[in-house]
Formats: C-alpha cells, sequence, structure tokens
C-alpha cells in the first residue's frame, strides 16, 4: 500500500526550461542549442544543483568563453525567465492527493540559491510536509544518500512511496532504494497509474 508520494519539481510540477530564456536571446535555434549543449550545459548547471555557489560558476565559465560571458551571466540574472509556469495537470493531481490525505513530500536538483524564489512563486510547493533541496544538501540525485537522507529526515518507509520523476536516471535510482518509482513523460500517464492504485479519480474533477 502507497501512502507517500514524493515528487520531484522542475519537468513534473513546474516546466522549467533554459529555452524559455535563450529563445529570447537567440535569433538562431541551431546556435542556442550549441551553447546549451557546450557551453551552459546540463552538467555545468547540475554542479550549482549539488551546492557549489553562483558566482563561481559564472566567473569561471566567462572566463573559458570569454566572447559568451554575458549569455553566461543571463544564465543566472535571468533565471527566472527559464520558467515556464506550472504544469497545472500535475499540480491538480498533487490537489487530489492532498485531499485524500496521503503524505506529500518533494526530491529535488534545486540550486539553494534560487529555490527560495521558487517558494515565492509557487504556492503548491506549500503543501509538501517536506522538501530535500539537492543545494543545500550539497547532494544530486540519482545518488543514493539524498534518498536516504529523505528517508531519514521524515520517516518515510520507501516500501509505501512512490516516487516521481522526468528523469529515468532518478527513477531508476529511486527504485533501487525500493520505492516504487513512476517515470513522468505526462500528467495523463501519471492520473491513469495513481487511479489504478486508488490514490486519485480516474477521470478529471469537473
Amino acid at each position: 500500500m502507497i501512502d507517500t508520494v514524493v515528487f520531484d519539481l522542475g519537468g513534473v510540477l513546474i516546466d522549467w526550461n533554459p529555452r524559455h530564456l535563450y529563445r529570447q536571446l537567440f535569433d538562431d535555434e541551431a546556435a542556442m542549442e550549441r551553447f546549451l549543449s557546450e557551453v551552459c550545459t546540463g552538467t555545468w548547471n547540475e554542479q550549482q544543483d549539488a551546492g557549489r555557489p553562483w558566482h563561481e560558476a559564472i566567473a569561471s565559465l566567462s572566463a573559458e568563453h570569454p566572447a559568451q560571458a554575458t549569455l553566461i551571466v543571463a544564465y543566472r540574472q535571468r533565471w527566472e525567465d527559464m520558467l515556464g509556469g506550472v504544469i497545472q495537470e500535475t499540480v491538480d493531481l498533487l490537489a487530489e492527493l492532498k485531499a485524500r490525505g496521503v503524505r506529500l513530500y518533494a526530491l529535488t536538483n534545486w540550486s539553494h540559491e534560487t529555490f527560495p524564489r521558487a517558494l515565492e512563486l509557487f504556492d503548491f510547493l506549500h503543501w509538501f510536509e517536506g522538501i530535500v533541496v539537492s543545494g543545500e544538501e550539497r547532494l544530486i540525485k540519482p545518488d543514493p544518500r539524498i534518498y536516504q537522507r529523505l528517508f531519514e529526515r521524515y520517516a518515510i518507509d520507501p516500501a509505501r512511496a512512490l516516487y516521481i520523476d522526468d528523469a529515468k536516471r532518478n527513477v531508476d535510482a529511486a527504485e533501487a532504494q525500493g520505492m516504487r518509482a513512476w517515470w513522468f513523460r505526462g500528467p495523463e500517464g501519471l492520473r491513469a497509474w495513481l487511479a489504478s492504485h486508488g490514490l486519485v479519480s480516474a477521470e478529471v474533477p469537473a
């Protein structure tokens, strides 16, 4: 029986994507994709999720790519422009789970410097009984230690918990820690899975 649901945030409840910003700064889609794959890469951003200060990250990368310095600085200065809003259908599922008394937690790879602003922007983040933020822990998924920290801090029995994430490697890591896990590729599939386990209704409430 599942009595606890743990959500990832970006890509599941919040539409975070650096392309929301960089499409405003590039006229050429291919050039934008090169920049995101060669300069401000996902691996580089993950180091901030793991606790590296943004000022250090910006300084070191700008020194490597001085011609791109303005674009690199924008990654932090215009961070909010990367937020496309909420994924409303998933937020609706969160609300249904909350109304049914399911224990709700979040486990997110997120910079400790920007997460306080997310708490101001998204009211539903306050529905969670607890949130483990990688930047505060200086650990990032899929490191098994961050899952164990979640379990220990909030007395979660992994055998009674479901984990939801849009990154397959994080889903696999959760399963390795004894959780049920769902690879999120859209709210429709998630609703169907949750409904099949009696956690929400099969139909979207009117």
